[in-house]
């Protein structure tokens, strides 16, 4: 499974000393799909719910085209199964990216966690291991849980009370 997402991301991800900031962060969703996927399957119910956050996480945020955002998409759904470890994942991550884009990261893990408004105790571990290999402080760890949990809290408040 890693090597044939690291062939991907070799492929995609060719990043250099020429590489700008810009382009670096375009390219930061197709190295998180793969994470993404591994936290979708921890609960043991892939619900609908966060596969379409997933990728309105990643058209959003990233604004990917809709070729490569499939494709990805393909390659790390296909792949999950088999995943034995996190490092290869992680250690592009820290090779590639700024402290910034890490914590962006796993604020979008909780994004795609919360998604079917139910975190599991094994989606938290994940996004918790992740982030201690991807060296995010726990504070930072923390602070993107409870604004992932707080903004959708409004947005169900806010559903609602328009639907009353």
């Amino acid at each position: 499974m890693i090597s044939n997402i690291k062939k991907f991301f070799e492929k995609n991800l060719h990043l250099d000393s020429n590489t700008s900031v810009a382009d670096k962060s375009a390219r930061l969703p197709l190295a998180t799909a793969a994470l993404m996927f591994e936290l979708l399957k921890t609960d043991q119910m892939v619900d609908e719910r966060e596969i379409e956050t997933l990728l309105q996480v990643l058209r959003r945020t990233f604004n990917l085209d809709e070729k490569k955002l499939r494709e990805i998409i393909a390659l790390a759904e296909g792949e999950a199964e088999r995943a034995t470890s996190l490092y290869e994942f992680t250690s592009l991550i820290n090779a590639d990216y700024s402290y910034a884009e890490r914590v962006e990261l796993v604020e979008s893990l909780w994004e795609v966690a919360y998604a079917d408004q139910h975190l599991d105790r094994y989606e938290d571990h994940l996004i918790r291991k992740v982030a201690d290999l991807v060296h995010v402080r726990h504070s930072d760890f923390i602070r993107t849980k409870l604004e992932v949990k707080s903004r959708l809290d409004m947005r169900a408040n806010t559903n609602l009370q328009n639907s009353s």
